[in-house]
């Protein structure tokens, strides 16, 4: 008895992605931790485990979720070029979201230092806040974050130009730049005066530099794949939109930082 195999030839250009559990998955895991980050706030006792590991579910989830689309890019040949070109809109949308999302706290931030209420004092830092000095750890991470933005330009360069160890060496440097601005703001955060329950000042302070330094470690993490998929190679000269994608991100976050910088750290604190 034979089995004869029919194959199944596509006449369109387009990915038509097989069901997955992931999005559900992540959606549940972004849920578990929006709700364990409030029992967390709220000083319950088992809040900062259920936040720890509703984090740790959803980097499980962003992993497996990056396996299979790195797989239908580089073994399955799905991304063809109307694919990646519907792939480009989608992350620009994507950034778009995210600088509304940043919006929203710079607006809360200047509604209340340009016209502060009677009840913070009518002066802006309130009284009692001992702000940060904006040209210590906040510039150096300036210019960490800007130098990082020159090393992912030149690792984007370096691929168009094929020059792998060049990939390999700005990448890597990039990476390092990131781990090392993440590493400078947690201790800021320890150095701090204030916290996050410290009026207004230290809510939208800690809001819009926390989501920041969220963005910084999603954006590493991206990066560090896109180096691991370089030693695969599985990015190459004339297909790398997951590093593509990852480097306009990492721009976005520079950018935001230097508004930060700016606007709540020198402009704020004067």
């Amino acid at each position: 008895m034979t089995f004869h195999t029919k194959k199944i030839y596509q006449k369109h250009p387009f990915h038509l992605v097989d069901p997955s559990p992931w999005p559900f998955m992540a959606s549940l895991a972004s849920f578990s931790c929006a709700i364990s980050s409030v029992l967390y706030f709220h000083l319950f006792y088992f809040g900062k485990i259920f936040l720890l590991m509703s984090f740790i579910f959803l980097f499980l989830i962003m992993f497996v979720w990056w396996r299979d689309v790195s797989r239908e890019s580089s073994f399955e040949g799905h991304h063809t070029g109307l694919v990646q070109q519907g792939l480009r809109y989608g992350i620009l949308l994507f950034i778009v979201s995210e600088i509304f999302f940043f919006i929203a706290f710079f607006w809360a931030f200047f509604h209340n230092s340009i016209s502060p209420s009677i009840e913070i004092g009518s002066i802006w830092p309130p009284k009692g806040i001992y702000v940060l000095n904006p040209w210590q750890i906040p510039f150096l991470n300036t210019l960490i974050l800007l130098l990082s933005g020159c090393t992912v330009t030149w690792c984007h360069h370096s691929l168009i130009s094929n020059s792998r160890n060049q990939v390999i060496t700005s990448l890597s440097l990039t990476i390092i730049l990131a781990l090392f601005f993440t590493l400078l703001q947690v201790y800021e955060y320890k150095m701090a005066d204030f916290r996050l329950s410290d009026g207004i000042y230290g809510s939208t302070f800690y809001l819009a530099t926390g989501f920041h330094g969220f963005h910084v470690l999603v954006g590493t993490i991206s990066l560090f794949i896109c180096l691991i998929r370089f030693f695969n190679f599985q990015l190459t000269q004339q297909h790398h939109f997951g590093f593509e994608s990852s480097a306009w991100y990492w721009h976005f976050v520079d950018v935001v930082w230097l508004f930060l910088f700016v606007s709540i750290y020198w402009w704020g604190g004067a």
